[in-house]
């Protein structure tokens, strides 16, 4: 299937971005600025903000409203309705646990970039028949981890992911010495405990610490 998108940011563009991607579950809006702030401090600009939380559109729209310089974009985007209310939010990009059919139609009519996540050689092979190039593995290592996304490398190279689920410092860097991964999505860098306790300050130290590490 050849599609000409009319996405604002590209996946290609989207991943070479950043080796990091903080998957982001907020709770308050008013929690959304200091940590998106705090990121960019260390030179992190993609966010991902999950639909997991009530908040989680009004946060969008709080940091794409005031923060430009962020590309913040919805995580856990399942059906048709939650692209559209993601890209009505402001969202420059939109990232699935999984995908339909449906989805993936959607996401080709959509203004927004769509990541559609898979765990499966058919998964991605229907992704694949949709115009998609780009895809989440999730979650990375239940799914086999560094060996599944090798070998998937084999019968699809020009096929680039972006793997999330049980990823951190300690693995970080066996996922990104693959070919086929660009960037990979992790929620340690903002955990309850530092958003409870308001500590900013270590949401930088920690992204400026993994940015580091990776490089």
């Amino acid at each position: 299937m050849t599609l000409t998108k009319k996405w604002q940011v590209m996946p290609k563009d989207l991943f070479a971005m950043g080796p990091i991607v903080p998957v982001l579950v907020i709770k308050d809006v008013e929690d959304a600025l200091p940590i998106a702030e705090a990121l960019l401090a260390a030179d992190v600009r993609v966010l991902e903000v999950t639909l997991r939380t009530p908040a989680a559109l009004d946060v969008i729209s709080t940091i794409a409203k005031a923060m430009p310089e962020a590309v913040v974009g919805a995580g856990t985007v399942t059906n048709r309705e939650l692209l559209q209310r993601s890209a009505d939010a402001g969202a420059k990009f939109a990232i699935s646990p999984g995908l339909t059919k449906d989805l993936l139609q959607a996401g080709n009519e959509g203004d927004v970039a769509l990541i559609p996540g898979i765990s499966s050689i058919s998964e991605l092979m229907d992704g694949i028949d949709y115009g998609y190039d780009h895809f989440k593995f999730f979650p990375a290592e239940a799914s086999g981890g560094v060996k599944a996304i090798q070998s998937i490398g084999g019968p699809f190279p020009d096929i680039r992911f972006c793997p999330t689920g049980g990823i951190n410092l300690n693995n970080i860097n066996n996922y990104l010495a693959l070919k086929n991964v660009v960037c990979c999505g992790g929620s340690w860098l903002v955990s309850d405990e530092i958003v409870a306790e308001r500590n900013w300050g270590k949401i930088t130290e920690l992204a400026t610490q993994a940015l580091a590490h990776v490089r």
